[in-house]
């Protein structure tokens, strides 16, 4: 293989080891064998226990809630697995926590997701595979290699099966136009959007949709859940404009808060998440979460074969 990398393992830590076994079992590899545990006191103890010299190892671990802690066990496997001297560590990072706050937008703020890229960097990750970015511009916080994936033609794939008829794609604010658009694009179908309006720091007025959805199955697109109070707005906003029915597509489910309850009440269809996030706990009876599993390991596969991975969605 190129650069001497003979060979690949695939690591985990403690957010999502489901997903990483999925990987490993379309790439038919084991997991590599580690044991991430605790102290007493709460710090966090670690040992691989495979030889790693000279491998180019794919680290999986999305930095969904409890955020910190899947962070600090990221930057402590990696550190472990440069000092065990690895050849190259990728970090798979299905979802990339820290991402809201991508500028200084006003006085006295961090720009939490470039304090993340540095501390990657910093503890010697050489590459980044992540998911639907909730900012693109995240890619330019770092001077390594980022491959930065859509998890749209794996949700796409289900919501075909639906047979939706007369079909627009709609976006729950301006700032998820540009995902809707590329949607719409996809599907050959029209596009409205959701006109939000805060009122203040707590509470969000949408009143407007602009586009026509009158009569129509519409499908709304967002790159994440949180709270779940801007998208089930919009889907209430929705049908009471005169949408036939209303579908809900979003690549991670964080599901904070009062998610549950507000998605459990909400008027849509059926709801399509990915597993980048695992869906812990109760979830809606109309939630369904697709496997990006298939998407990340050819992508894994491609970087091991210094093949193109943009390649994989052109």
């Amino acid at each position: 293989m190129a650069f001497g990398y003979e060979r690949f393992k695939v690591i985990s830590g403690t957010a999502h080891p489901d997903l990483a076994h999925e990987i490993c079992a379309h790439l038919d590899v084991p997991l590599a064998s580690a044991y991430v545990g605790r102290f007493p006191d709460g710090e966090i103890d670690i040992k691989v226990n495979d030889d790693m010299r000279g491998a180019d190892v794919f680290l999986v671990q999305p930095t969904s809630p409890p955020v910190n802690e899947y962070i600090m066990e990221m930057m402590l496997l990696v550190d472990t697995l440069r000092r065990a001297s690895a050849g190259r560590i990728t970090a798979v990072m299905p979802y990339f926590g820290y991402a809201r706050k991508d500028r200084k937008d006003e006085g006295r703020v961090p720009i939490s997701a470039k304090v993340v890229a540095n501390m990657l960097v910093s503890a010697g990750v050489d590459r980044v595979l992540t998911v639907d970015l909730h900012a693109q511009q995240i890619q330019g916080f770092f001077d390594i290699p980022v491959d930065h994936l859509w998890a749209r033609p794996v949700l796409q794939e289900e919501i075909q099966q639906f047979g939706l008829e007369n079909l627009v794609i709609c976006s729950p604010d301006v700032g998820g136009v540009k995902l809707a658009r590329a949607w719409a694009k996809a599907l050959d179908c029209g596009l409205a959007i959701v006109d939000k309006r805060r009122t203040g720091g707590d509470s969000v007025v949408m009143e407007n949709i602009i586009g026509e959805v009158d009569g129509a199955d519409v499908l709304l697109t967002d790159d994440m859940i949180s709270t779940a109070g801007t998208i089930t707005e919009a889907a209430r906003i929705l049908k009471d404009k005169g949408a036939a029915r209303v579908f809900i597509a979003a690549t991670h489910a964080v599901l904070c808060g009062p998610a549950r309850e507000r998605l459990e009440n909400c008027p849509a269809e059926q709801i399509l998440v990915t597993n980048t996030i695992p869906l812990r706990g109760d979830i809606p009876d109309r939630m369904r979460a697709v496997s990006v599993a298939p998407l990340l390991a050819r992508a894994i596969t491609r970087i091991h074969r210094e093949e193109s991975v943009s390649a994989l969605f052109g």
